[in-house]
């Protein structure tokens, strides 16, 4: 069957003048009538007849420039603006199915092989199998009903090209209306093409990892409680119990100091990949944090999820994860809890299996141990409530301060700026020590009223001091808030040029534990006109590929590992590894819990930016009354 095109319309053939004017709408009930122009056969010999004509030329069906969107009357031509812009229009008559395109067809799909498109079968043929409905569909299914003007269809979908390379799919949005024949079925169809691959990969990228983690192709934590959901409402239907896993890599710590970031990325991936072959069909697997993987496991009360712990422990322990580096050991250690006995909510669920995991990971513990509730931790939590309750009575009474200590520069012992250390304060003076609060606050959902107020007392320094810098540690909870950057912003209302001077901390652990949704909170911090700095540096799992994306202005090595540089060969060693991993990627170094000259001078000597500690000042309220800077 021969390809038939639509061409240009005849630069002769006026818009108005030759048809009574009548409104555009109403043409629409003449299937052929696309765009108000004449029907494909008309155009056909109207563009045979303007081919004839002195001066026409093989190209005058191909795209055109603005000059020639505009007849010789200088009436636009709605046929050439579409060519411009790199649209497609197109007819197909269902009945003999024989498709009429338009002229620009083959550089707006790119393929070579056109004629293949030429009916709606052949097309259909190239339809990629990812798309979720067909140009046939979207008409043949509509409800629509055509009352002599047509029915509007929209559908979006994937076309392969005909030679069947699935990798230069093009992904289009098609539009336009149906008309019925006299047995009130569709009969014709016209519309308008448009490519939108590149918003499609992009929407489809976003899509993937809102859902799921780049590195492991696993679910991510989010969409994992999600899913609990649906689990919890299967074991209520089916009265059937199911468990719940917390996988953890036991010496990942030392995989990243004897190997590097990047091969520890490689034994998560590998893990991955282990614990999906070790699964059912029906279990879920979902990395639930930097070295965590959560496990769903469908119908299993405590002994078959017992079972399937141990399997996996075994399968660790007995598999060796190629990295780049060669072969490297792996041991796990496991937390679980069954449902619903042991939580009617996703989140109580691996709150508990996650109680679990931390008893397994005490020396001489099992790795693995099943929860099950203790007087122990029933005390545990009756103290967390006080600590709660002391915690908003604090708030509500102002007695949350900030104490500030400098980062000095390591070459001129100058300070560049501030860090705000939130302290409680009891009425009867006392201070509370940072540690023995904030775990609880982060454990209740408190931290973000502190972290609030905490950004309100910096900002009001701020105000206050106009050459000072302060830099504000927020936590994951509030980093991650829908409204966080709306209420960050009802604060900067008063003086925005306050958040140039104002610098937020993130750990390490907060970062790598949603990796897309901290890229996506530094980029809106630094459109604000923030800076952001990595807290806690090395003590999480932070890949090289990754510390390059995050974006970061300065890290922040963990102090534990600075605090014992003097007597620790190991410690030495890993904070040279983590100062040059940052200077290779062009990042600032700030080292923490500096508490003599000694450590001063050899992080000075490797290249640190930035020093904070005892040493140089220790942490003062604003009344000037020294504190323990334990922030």
């Amino acid at each position: 069957m021969q390809l038939r095109y639509f061409a240009a319309p005849p630069r002769k053939v006026a818009v108005k003048g030759d048809r009574p004017p009548e409104p555009a709408i109403e043409r629409r009930d003449e299937p052929s009538a696309l765009f108000a122009v004449p029907p494909p056969v008309e155009l056909a010999a109207a563009a045979r007849a303007d081919s004839a004509s002195p001066g026409a030329g093989a190209g005058k069906t191909a795209a055109t420039g603005p000059n020639e969107a505009h007849d010789r009357g200088g009436a636009p031509d709605p046929r050439a603006i579409l060519d411009s812009i790199g649209q497609i229009v197109y007819d197909w008559d269902l009945d003999s199915d024989q498709i009429t395109w338009g002229p620009n067809v083959e550089s707006v799909f790119g393929f070579q092989n056109i004629a293949a498109l030429s009916t709606g079968r052949g097309y259909a043929e190239c339809l990629s199998h990812d798309s979720e409905s067909s140009p046939y569909q979207a008409i043949a299914r509509s409800t629509a009903v055509d009352q002599g003007k047509g029915a509007p269809f929209e559908v979006r979908y994937g076309i392969n090209p005909p030679d069947g390379s699935r990798d230069a799919t093009v992904w289009i949005e098609d539009s336009g209306r149906w008309f019925a024949g006299p047995n009130g079925r569709p009969a014709r169809a016209h519309g308008l093409i448009r490519v939108v691959t590149d918003r499609f990969r992009q929407e489809r990228q976003f899509a993937f990892t809102s859902r799921f983690d780049p590195l492991t192709g696993a679910l991510n934590r989010a969409s994992l409680l999600e899913q609990t959901g649906h689990f919890f409402a299967a074991a209520a239907k089916h009265k059937q119990p199911f468990g719940a896993l917390l996988v953890s890599v036991d010496n990942l710590f030392m995989l990243n100091r004897t190997y590097g970031y990047d091969v520890a990325d490689q034994v998560i991936a590998s893990l991955a990949r282990l614990l999906r072959a070790n699964c059912r069909e029906r279990d879920l697997l979902a990395r639930y944090a930097g070295n965590k993987f959560g496990l769903i496991i469908h119908n299993a009360d405590a002994e078959p999820l017992t079972a399937v712990a141990e399997r996996l422990i075994e399968a660790a322990a007995t598999t060796p994860f190629e990295t780049s580096a060669g072969p490297a050991p792996v041991s796990l250690r496991i937390g679980g809890a069954v449902a619903p006995r042991n939580g009617r909510a996703a989140h109580v669920l691996f709150q508990h299996a996650e109680e679990a995991l931390d008893l397994a990971r005490q020396p001489g513990a099992a790795r693995f141990v099943l929860y099950e509730p203790s007087l122990a931790r029933e005390d545990s939590r009756m103290r967390a409530l006080k600590i709660s309750d002391e915690i908003v009575s604090a708030l509500n009474e102002d007695r949350i301060l900030i104490a500030l200590q400098p980062l000095v520069r390591a070459t001129t012992g100058e300070a560049e700026l501030y860090e705000a250390l939130m302290r409680l304060r009891r009425p009867d003076g006392s201070l509370v020590a940072p540690a023995s609060v904030l775990p609880t606050a982060e454990k209740s959902g408190l931290i973000q009223m502190i972290d609030q107020r905490v950004l309100e007392l910096a900002l009001k320094k701020l105000a206050e001091h106009s050459e000072m810098r302060i830099a504000v540690n927020v936590s994951g909870q509030t980093l991650h808030e829908p409204d966080f950057f709306s209420r960050l912003r009802v604060l900067l209302d008063p003086n925005p040029d306050l958040v140039h001077r104002l610098t937020i901390e993130l750990t390490e652990t907060c970062a790598i534990e949603d990796v897309e949704a901290t890229i996506r909170a530094v980029s809106g911090l630094k459109q604000f006109g923030a800076k952001v700095v990595m807290d806690d540096f090395g003590a999480g799992h932070t890949s090289f590929k990754n510390l390059r994306r995050f974006n970061f202005d300065m890290v922040k090595i963990d102090g534990a590992f600075v605090q014992n540089m003097a007597r620790s060969e190991d410690d030495r060693f890993f904070v040279r590894t983590l100062i040059d991993l940052a200077r290779h990627v062009g990042i600032p170094v700030v080292a923490e819990w500096v508490e003599d000259k000694a450590t001063a001078d050899m992080l000075r000597d490797w290249g640190v930016d930035y020093l904070q500690g005892d040493f140089f000042a220790a942490a003062t309220l604003p009344t000037s009354r020294s504190v323990a800077a334990d922030g």
